[in-house]
């Protein structure tokens, strides 16, 4: 009886010693529970793209213009008010031209800022007609389109493109101060989507004058 205890006892010490470093392993490895709730910060916010409309403060004889400008990851058109008269634009492509690209360049305000709304065109651009040589349609800013940021080249396609500075021709037509000829370029659906790459149409050039001509004899 004396052995049978004795086994016992040293089977229930042997138990006891065996839960035990289970326990010691799981606190060592880091595997304990806790009541302490764990503040994982508040989840990431999405910008709404959707400014709210705009109140009828819009300057006497104002037109409305349509931008693009950067939201997320794509473009997306947003009205402005712009102190130039509906028919000056109408008549006067340059203007309308210029005008676009100011409003480009300005800071979103602050109801489209809370919106998400950037824009990537800055720096002083400006914008004029043909050269002799280009088509009639074409724009020249004065920097190379190339050396612009894709997003920016992106914004300025996409205003121009079916807007008083579009001359019709299907897409929009830019250049820059150098010699290089004008490049034909399209507002897609896949372009607002992803700005970050403007495919071009290619070189784009006016057509030659018909020769004259000659005396008849």
């Amino acid at each position: 009886m004396r052995v049978v205890k004795a086994a016992s006892v040293r089977r229930r010490a042997g138990l006891l010693a065996a839960a035990l470093g289970v326990l010691v392993t799981g606190t060592a490895c880091g595997i304990r529970t806790t009541q302490v709730p764990v503040d994982a910060g508040a989840a990431p916010s999405r910008v709404s793209c959707d400014v709210p409309a705009r109140k009828n403060d819009a300057p006497a004889q104002g037109a409305t213009v349509r931008v693009f400008l950067v939201c997320g990851a794509g473009l997306v058109s947003v009205q402005r008010v712009v102190g130039v008269p509906e028919q000056v634009l109408a008549a006067d492509r340059m203007r309308a031209a210029q005008t676009l690209l100011d409003e480009l360049q300005k800071e979103p305000s602050a109801a489209e800022e809370q919106a998400g709304f950037t824009t990537d065109v800055r720096g002083s651009l400006t914008v004029s007609g043909p050269r002799p040589g280009d088509s009639r349609q074409s724009l020249r800013l004065n920097r190379q389109p190339d050396d612009l940021p894709t997003h920016a080249l992106a914004q300025i396609v996409c205003t121009y493109s079916g807007s008083a500075a579009d001359d019709g021709g299907g897409s929009v037509e830019l250049a820059g101060p150098s010699d290089d000829p004008p490049r034909a370029y399209q507002c897609t659906a896949a372009l607002k989507a992803r700005p970050e790459a403007v495919p071009t149409l290619g070189d784009v050039r006016g057509t030659p004058p018909e020769p004259s001509a000659g005396p008849t004899g």
